[in-house]
């Protein structure tokens, strides 16, 4: 079974589990997270009832906002998850991306309810020395000053 054919099996198992009905990976992904939420709530309502306070040693699985930034040839794919949509944060994403000389090649954002950006970011000819660290920080700053 090749990398492609094993991505879409457990994307598909993950649809499964979640009773998902998306169709594209980013959705499917996005429906698990809150899934996943879902199922904390129920375990601390549970834990609650029985008297058992939660442990100081857990740790947040999916701390919010998620921000992911994974380099390609010649740019980035990022992906902003919001568990609230923020006004403005947008534009504030997209000004931090045009301060380090990113420019959007293409872009997919959802901000009904929650916020959702995957957006592809293509280095300008005037700036080189950005990295993936430099990016994500930068988007999570632009997130933090919208609060």
């Amino acid at each position: 079974m090749g990398s492609k054919e094993r991505r879409r099996v457990a994307l598909q198992q993950l649809r499964h589990v979640t009773n998902s009905s998306a169709l594209n990976k980013a959705s499917i992904i996005v429906e698990a997270s809150k899934y996943i939420q879902e199922l904390k709530q129920k375990v601390e309502g549970l834990n609650s009832e029985l008297g058992i306070a939660e442990s100081s040693t857990t740790t947040q699985i999916d701390e919010l906002p998620m921000v992911s930034v994974k380099t390609l040839k010649r740019g980035f794919l990022i992906n902003v998850f919001l568990e609230k949509n923020c006004p403005g944060v947008l534009v504030s994403i997209l000004e931090a991306f045009e301060e380090l000389g990113l420019d959007v090649l293409d872009a997919r954002v959802s901000c009904e309810d929650t916020f959702q950006l995957e957006a592809v970011g293509g280095e300008s000819h005037k700036n080189h020395s950005v990295d993936a660290h430099v990016v994500k920080q930068a988007v999570l700053r632009a997130i933090n000053n919208t609060d």
